[in-house]
C-alpha cells in the first residue's frame, strides 16, 4: 500500500520553534512528528511513502537517511523550489502514486491520532470511491457538508456564512455538517479530474474536491478515535504533549 505525508508546511503558526526546523520534525514527546506518522504507517502496512519536503527540507532528507526510512520504501517529492499546497503537492507526486492503479492514502505530518488507518483504507476499497475523507463529528468554524448517502456536497464557514458551492443551503435537514481531519484515501481517478481546467501549479485540496463533487463520487467517513490533534498549533502542540505523556508514547508503535 501506498501513502503520502506532507511534510513541506512553512509552519508559520508554530515559530519561533519552526525557524531553524521544519514543522513535521517538531517533537511531539520527544518524537518528532513526521517519525509518529510514519510508524503508525507502516504499523498499518504502508510500505512505500511519498514525503514532500518545501522549508528546511533538507533535513528531513538527513533525518529520513539517518532512520534508514524506518525500513520502508520512502521517496521525496521536492517542492523546495515552489510550495505547491495540497493539491499542487498531489499532483506534483502523482509519478510517485501512480503505477499498480491502487489507492494511496495522504497524511498530514501535523495530525496526531489514534484513528485506525488500514481501517479506513480498506472502507475505501469497497466502496470504490473516488476520494474518502476522515471525517468527525468535531467542532470547528469551517465544515464540509455531507448528504445522506456521506457524499460531500458542499463547504461553510460559520464565521463568514460563505458556502461552497455559494447555492447550497446549510441548514437542509438532509446535510450533515463533518469536520475534516487531514487524512484522506484518494483513487488514481482523481487525477484525471486535475487535468481539466485550473488545477495545475499551487492549490489547495479542498476547493478542488468542492469543484468536482457533484460529478466525483467523495465520501464522508467517520472514524473511532480517542484522540485528535493538529499540532500545528501552539495550544494543540501542548496537549498533544500531555495525551502522548497520558498514554506513555503508545501510538508509536
Amino acid at each position: 500500500m501506498k501513502a503520502m505525508v506532507f511534510a513541506a508546511g512553512l509552519g508559520t503558526r508554530l515559530r519561533p520553534l519552526t525557524d531553524h526546523k521544519p514543522k513535521a520534525l517538531i517533537p511531539v514527546g520527544g518524537v518528532p512528528m513526521l517519525e509518529r506518522v510514519l510508524l503508525r504507517l507502516r504499523a498499518a502496512g504502508f510500505r512505500q511513502v511519498v514525503v514532500n519536503i518545501h522549508h528546511l527540507g533538507q533535513q528531513i532528507t538527513d533525518f529520513l537517511r539517518e532512520k534508514e526510512n524506518f525500513g520502508m520504501d520512502i521517496c521525496v517529492s521536492d517542492e523546495r523550489a515552489q510550495l505547491l499546497d495540497t493539491g499542487g503537492g498531489i499532483w506534483h507526486a502523482r509519478e510517485h502514486l501512480l503505477g499498480d492503479d491502487a489507492p494511496f492514502l495522504v497524511h498530514n505530518a501535523d495530525i496526531l491520532t489514534d484513528i485506525d488507518l488500514k481501517a479506513l483504507y480498506d472502507r475505501h476499497l469497497e466502496s470504490e470511491a473516488d476520494v474518502t475523507l476522515y471525517t468527525a463529528d468535531r467542532k470547528t468554524s469551517r465544515y464540509l457538508l455531507a448528504n445522506a448517502e456521506n457524499r460531500l456536497c458542499g463547504w461553510l464557514n460559520t464565521q463568514t456564512n460563505e458556502t461552497i458551492p455559494a447555492d447550497i443551503v446549510p441548514t437542509d435537514a438532509r446535510l450533515t455538517r463533518r469536520a475534516f481531519g487531514g487524512i484522506h484515501v484518494l483513487s488514481p481517478s482523481v487525477f484525471r479530474y486535475m487535468e481539466q481546467g485550473k488545477w495545475q501549479g499551487a492549490f489547495p485540496i479542498i476547493p478542488f474536491y468542492l469543484s468536482i463533487c457533484r460529478t466525483a463520487d467523495i465520501r464522508c467517513l467517520d472514524c473511532p478515535t480517542h484522540a485528535w490533534f493538529d499540532i500545528g498549533k501552539p495550544d494543540a502542540l501542548a496537549r498533544a504533549e500531555a495525551y502522548v505523556e497520558e498514554i506513555g508514547g503508545e501510538e508509536t508503535s
